[in-house]
């Protein structure tokens, strides 16, 4: 049996054939504008507002400190972005379930980069049109013109998304001064030129591609819907049987739907995708065809809402339920959720302590004839102030603590290493148990934190 031969009719594979959404304006495309200025202000202004002595948002990797305006998170703080990422997936799944795919149409990245690419481009190159025209045209001066300062736009922005991105994890500052000193490092270097080019490519050329074969959010989104999910869908009871018609005629005379068949819904759609023919998974919720719709319909003196949200059991004229089982259950969980993280993050621990038993001999025997074993301390301070810490032990009867000084200075947000000495009278203790190490703040009684190790001792 032999392989397909994919150049024949239906073949395996169809070319893309690439496409050129048409600018509209409406109340929804107002909303996805706001939030395209939005989000993309957050994420290129946050890197350069100043917060006490340094940036405000900065993930300083080799410090091993991740800060977040006055908050300052530590590798042990880590099991919160496991708690964030639970509570960013369960709110994904309760507005999936309560109105359809609303973050992919205006706060996805993909959607909100690709739409700003968008903008260059019609900048450059005109309408829908336009575009349209100059890619069918043979390369003149002008099309050469055209071509190249969109280029030079998509290229200055990505290469800016991928400066801006390195910024969160180095100084943004530092790292301007390093650019324009041509002294970035290779990590740095790869990384502006890495997440610059994915920008590039998939605003530039992937865009709707991306979402119809790369995410897979939606292969899943079908299991998260119900009858009751709000979803953009066309009324084919209200426009059935499509086709052109004068205006101010009687179509219902002439058996005629709403549907004008301008296929204005297809032209503004990103994806490319006719939503008359069904709720489709490429659908991304943008709500552009929504606008486009309306905005013939207001042109032609019918009433607005041909295509519209809507639910599965509202078009067939039943009840819309908003609260149902599946959307408490999700809204429950998720305010559990954030109660809990809000409330374990305002009550962290500032101060931790970390006991690491020395690995170069069990214990020792000293001439006195107590038993002493040897250990690293390190003193964790979170706090934004300096403090000097007591350290003390308990567990065993008779113990001794030796370290150097009364106490022990750690600066603010800084890790102090200690070496510590614990004696005990010999058979006090036999074979091992356990000791517990605390250390406590001398200007703050209740900056506490404790850990345990484990002792050794000869067994005769």
């Amino acid at each position: 049996m032999t392989a397909p031969d994919a150049t024949q009719d239906g073949g395996l594979y169809a070319a893309r054939q690439k496409i050129y959404p048409r600018e509209i304006s409406g109340r929804f495309q107002r909303l996805r504008v706001i939030a395209v200025w939005v989000l993309l202000g957050i994420y290129y202004v946050l890197p350069w507002i100043p917060w006490g002595g340094r940036q405000a948002v900065l993930f300083d990797l080799p410090a091993r400190k991740f800060h977040i305006f006055a908050l300052t998170l530590w590798p042990q703080d880590f099991y919160f972005l496991t708690w964030l990422l639970v509570i960013a997936a369960l709110s994904l799944f309760f507005f999936t379930a309560l109105a359809g795919r609303l973050f992919c149409g205006y706060a996805c990245p993909q959607t909100v980069w690709t739409e700003t690419f968008l903008w260059m481009e019609r900048l450059a190159e005109g309408s829908r049109s336009q575009q349209m025209k100059l890619a069918r045209a043979p390369w003149t001066r002008e099309k050469i013109l055209r071509k190249t300062a969109k280029q030079a736009m998509w290229i200055g922005f990505a290469l800016w998304t991928g400066f801006t991105f390195v910024g969160y994890f180095t100084p943004i500052t530092e790292l301007a001064g390093k650019i324009i000193h041509f002294s970035t490092g290779p990590w740095e270097t790869f990384w502006v030129l890495f997440y610059g080019g994915a920008t590039y490519v998939n605003a530039g050329y992937m865009r709707e591609q991306v979402c119809k074969y790369m995410c897979p959010y939606a292969r899943f989104q079908s299991a998260m819907f119900d009858r009751d999910t709000l979803i953009i869908t066309y009324d084919d009871t209200r426009g059935e049987p499509r086709g052109a018609r004068k205006k101010g005629s009687d179509h219902k005379a002439r058996g005629l739907g709403d549907c004008v068949d301008c296929t204005m819904c297809v032209q503004v759609c990103p994806t490319g995708i006719d939503i008359r023919k069904g709720l489709q998974y490429e659908c991304i919720a943008c709500a552009a065809c929504i606008d486009a719709c309306d905005e013939v319909m207001d042109k032609v003196g019918y009433p607005r809402g041909l295509i519209r949200y809507d639910t599965q059991s509202g078009l067939e004229g039943k009840r819309k339920r908003v609260l149902r089982p599946r959307t408490m259950v999700y809204a429950t969980l998720l305010a559990v959720l954030v109660a809990g993280f809000a409330v374990t993050l305002s009550g962290r621990d500032v101060v931790g302590v970390d006991v690491i038993r020395d690995r170069n001999a069990l214990f020792r025997e000293r001439p006195d004839g107590r038993i002493e074993n040897v250990y690293n301390v390190k003193l964790l301070n979170k706090d934004r102030e300096a403090h000097e810490f007591r350290i003390s032990a308990t567990g065993l009867e008779g113990l001794e603590i030796d370290y150097a000084g009364p106490t022990v200075y750690v600066g603010p947000g800084a890790v102090q290493s200690v070496p510590v000495r614990i004696r005990v009278p010999r058979g006090s203790v036999q074979g091992g148990t356990d000791v517990v190490v605390s250390i406590e703040a001398v200007s703050r009684p209740d900056l506490t934190a404790s850990g345990k190790a484990r002792f050794i001792a000869p067994t005769d």
